[in-house]
């Protein structure tokens, strides 16, 4: 949570406008925005902002494609501003279940925000929707967009200087250009803001640098006590800090993949005692205290043998998004 004063969020609306103008939305654009709005208000206030570039906004939330179709096409949509996977997810429903051409919707840009991309996905919507795509990146913490690329681009656009920097993983240091080969995350500096001014925050994300670049490269991995998981946040203490009071468990293992458009994430559980393999009632408690804590929905796989011994939790990111959760390991 974080505190933010009026001033503050007029700051980040002016932000994110500027944001959304020079990553190519213009005063003729019609808007929709389809990102989540359970718990991190983010779609509302980027829609907001795109009224004031554009001539229509409408913020539709993530859930549901069929609902987004409609939606483009009672705005008159000229531009989407979605998640990696929705925009992916979304191109495949229309060609698989709507039986749509994507060119019917005559969109002319394509804005991404919120996700690692899978790689060629920009490429492919822009091939498939005949539009400009842009990554957008947003302030984890704010939720702000602060900078922009295009995928040609070898590095972020910050939209004003001195929002975004690198820092090596294990050291509390901000790097500076040229930069160093290796592993560095990036940090935001959102000096406009009155609680956080003056500080330098970590964001979870990383990339592998192969020295002398001079801008700061879009991220392709997390690191950290987070996981990313279909946009949305994933606290790895708060996931065993809820599991601790289930009794009978000696170990879990979370597992993440992106076999086809979207993320799935299963937890593998494994008890100490073989009459809770087959115990519905423990699945369930399970399952009720991760709903308890994000909206991202995660599948609880029950191993079939019981093991006594405990063991560490363990994060198995099929993507290969997550490179680890101990910073002094990786730097």
């Amino acid at each position: 949570m974080v505190p933010s004063s009026a001033a503050d969020r007029e700051t980040a609306h002016a932000l994110t406008v500027e944001t959304l103008r020079a990553a190519g939305l213009g005063a003729n654009d019609r808007v929709v925005v389809a990102l989540n709005n359970d718990g991190e208000p983010v779609g509302s206030p980027i829609a907001k902002a795109a009224v004031d570039v554009g001539k229509a906004g409408a913020s539709v939330g993530a859930r549901g494609r069929m609902r987004l179709h409609s939606a483009l096409e009672g705005v008159g949509a000229t531009a989407l501003i979605t998640t990696p996977t929705g925009a992916m997810d979304f191109l495949a429903r229309l060609h698989l279940e709507f039986l749509l051409d994507p060119l019917d919707l005559e969109l002319r840009h394509i804005f991404l925000v919120g996700e690692i991309p899978s790689p060629n996905a920009c490429a492919q919507l822009a091939s498939e929707f005949e539009a400009s795509v842009r990554e957008l990146y947003a302030d984890p913490y704010l939720g702000v967009p602060i900078a922009y690329r295009a995928p040609s681009d070898a590095a972020l656009t910050p939209t004003r200087d001195g929002l975004l920097g690198l820092a090596p993983p294990g050291k509390d240091a901000v790097l500076d250009a040229p930069y160093p080969e290796g592993l560095a995350e990036l940090v935001v500096t959102p000096a406009w803001h009155s609680t956080l001014g003056g500080t330098t925050l970590r964001t979870g994300q990383a990339v592998r640098l192969a020295g002398g670049e001079q801008g700061i490269p879009a991220p392709e991995h997390t690191i950290g006590e987070h996981v990313q998981i279909r946009g949305r946040w994933v606290s790895l203490p708060k996931v065993a800090a809820a599991l601790t009071r289930i009794d009978g468990l000696s170990h879990w293992e979370l597992r993440i993949r992106r076999e086809g458009t979207l993320d799935a994430a299963a937890l593998h559980v494994t008890f100490n005692r073989d009459t809770l393999i087959k115990n519905p009632m423990w699945k369930s408690r399970i399952a009720q205290a991760l709903y308890a804590l994000t909206p991202v929905s995660i599948d609880v796989v029950v191993e079939p043998e019981a093991r006594e011994d405990r063991r560490p939790p363990t994060v198995t990111d099929e993507r290969g998004h997550h490179l680890g959760r101990d910073r002094a390991e990786l730097s």
